[in-house]
């Protein structure tokens, strides 16, 4: 896979223009479907997690368009995840909760190439979070290439073992901004073989978390078919995209009826000034965030 950096060309167009207005209009109008029968009746045990919540601000270093995480220095960024973290931990019934960076590891660009992030930045921030017990999230958005590629792309920084990985299928395309992309249950699974494969011949420490991302149902085909609950790799699927608090309610409860994939993520959109980016009105306060059935245990903020 070819790296480029990112900052040899501008980020996406989306961070640029009102497409995502369009997208907006298009998820408040659609309805959610129903689980399928595989997806409500099976029942996944698996280990018990950390005894953590995790707290997390996402978006790329070197792009104040991008998300939050780009528009401050990673101290800053670690100490307003701190104060937030407070607000969550008086709402979490005695549950702890930890701080992570979520960072954006593969951009997408047209024709579905993907700039690599500068890796000396990414280690940058890895160092960072170990030095204050956080976690590290680095999430690829797949473009052109096939989830096993991108996650093979990856791999390597679980040597880090407070680092996690993320794939996000809505930029899965040769065209972004124009469709959204997906995956299949099947490349789900198998990405989640890979990481535990990987994990195993390494001799790695501890279990990992790999995020995927959701808003719209086309975004994981045959989703009923996806298998969680391997010894090492945790499955979260995230709700994704913004909007009011029903749209947001709505979304996640689509993925909540996954109890094929039990582990439940949840992120929320700043507004952000910029033109054109999308952004949650009124934004879910922590109390609201910890009331949607089931609770989510990831929480980020773009």
């Amino acid at each position: 896979m070819p790296a480029q950096s990112p900052f040899t060309q501008p980020f996406p167009a989306f961070y640029f223009n009102d497409s995502i207005k369009t997208y907006t209009t298009q998820e408040s109008s659609r309805l959610y479907w129903v689980p399928t029968e595989e997806e409500s009746g099976r029942n996944y045990q698996f280990p018990a997690l950390l005894d953590s919540d995790v707290l997390a601000y996402y978006g790329h270093p070197s792009s104040e368009l991008m998300g939050i995480l780009g528009r401050y220095t990673k101290e800053e960024i670690g100490q307003q995840l701190s104060d937030l973290a407070k607000e969550y931990r008086a709402q979490s019934g005695g549950r702890k909760v930890i701080t992570a960076f979520y960072i954006i590891y593969g951009t997408v660009w047209p024709g579905g190439d993907i700039g690599i992030i500068n890796e000396s930045l990414l280690q940058e921030y890895i160092d960072y979070a170990a030095e204050h017990d956080m976690l590290v999230f680095i999430d690829h958005q797949i473009g052109k290439y096939t989830p096993a590629q991108a996650l093979r792309r990856m791999l390597p920084y679980l040597k880090y073992p407070h680092v996690h990985l993320a794939l996000d299928p809505e930029w899965r395309t040769t065209k972004p901004m124009q469709e959204i992309g997906s995956v299949t249950g099947a490349e789900i699974n198998q990405v989640q073989s890979i990481m535990e494969d990987y994990i195993l011949e390494n001799d790695l420490p501890g279990d990992r978390m790999l995020v995927i991302h959701q808003f719209r149902y086309s975004m994981i085909q045959n989703r009923e078919e996806i298998v969680s609950g391997l010894n090492h790799v945790r499955l979260v699927l995230c709700a994704d995209g913004f909007g009011s608090p029903s749209v947001k309610r709505n979304s996640y409860a689509y993925n909540a009826l996954a109890g094929n994939i039990p582990i439940k993520g949840f992120k929320l959109f700043y507004r952000s000034g910029f033109a054109g980016a999308g952004y949650d009105q009124p934004l879910l306060t922590p109390a609201e965030v910890y009331a949607l059935n089931p609770r989510p245990y990831l929480i980020m903020y773009q």
